[in-house]
């Protein structure tokens, strides 16, 4: 959560010892298991650690919408805190490594470091632009556009954390969970994959992704990287 943060600002020692203090407990699962359900008490928030999870909401018909992934150093429950049930499911799509904080443990961020509250503010404002864009892609785009979009928007959240990455990332989601969070059918991923490969644009292999024509990837989808950027001007001190 340090790096990330990091990357947006400069951190302060007291946004620094909230931070610990928000990742002094550990809790592992294993992939596959259901950390909370939908409709239960919403009293804990999450910083991941280590590994993949996603949230999702059912359908009456049976099937599921993957509405948010979650990856090493993002905080989940931000879009329910203001309710006091969950509404979505969040799944380990593979062994991950969390720290549960209690909801209220937020009081302590916004009385007694600025700084790392506004942080937070930001970056969940932001994601609502992120979801408009999602929205976007998915409500207007064809199936190849949309995983082009779904891939460079992993990307460009990966990068933020990890510095070393260049254009190849892991990909622990399965072509059922990727139809899930793109509303498409199983078919329609497995051609749209083969085709964006066909075309030299990416390499998929052993559970990674290479993308090999990162501009000609944007110009396909009209991407706008709305992750690596904020403006933290207005961001009080300490």
């Amino acid at each position: 959560m340090t790096q990330k943060l990091s990357h947006y600002a400069p951190l302060s020692p007291c946004s620094l010892d909230n931070i610990a203090r928000l990742e002094r407990e550990e809790r592992a699962y294993q992939k596959g298991v259901e950390i909370h359900q939908a409709g239960e008490r919403n009293a804990n928030l999450y910083v991941v650690r280590h590994g993949w999870l996603y949230s999702y909401a059912d359908m009456k018909d049976g099937r599921r919408q993957i509405v948010e992934i979650h990856h090493p150093g993002d905080i989940i429950g931000f879009p329910d805190i203001a309710f006091n049930e969950r509404t979505t499911v969040l799944r380990a799509a593979e062994d991950v490594l969390l720290c549960p904080f209690p909801k209220k443990d937020l009081d302590e961020v916004f009385t007694s470091a600025p700084q790392l509250a506004a942080l937070l503010f930001a970056l969940a404002v932001r994601n609502q632009v992120v979801l408009t864009d999602f929205l976007r892609a998915n409500g207007r785009m064809n199936a190849r556009e949309r995983i082009a979009y779904f891939l460079l928007d992993l990307m460009a959240r990966l990068r933020i954390a990890n510095k070393m990455m260049t254009t190849t990332f892991r990909l622990p989601l399965n072509q059922t969970e990727i139809s899930d969070v793109l509303g498409l059918t199983n078919v329609y991923v497995s051609r749209s994959f083969t085709a964006l490969q066909k075309d030299g644009l990416i390499r998929r292999e052993n559970g990674t992704v290479e993308v090999l024509k990162e501009d000609e990837l944007v110009r396909l989808c009209d991407f706008v990287d709305h992750h690596t950027r904020i403006d933290t001007s207005w961001f009080p001190a300490g």
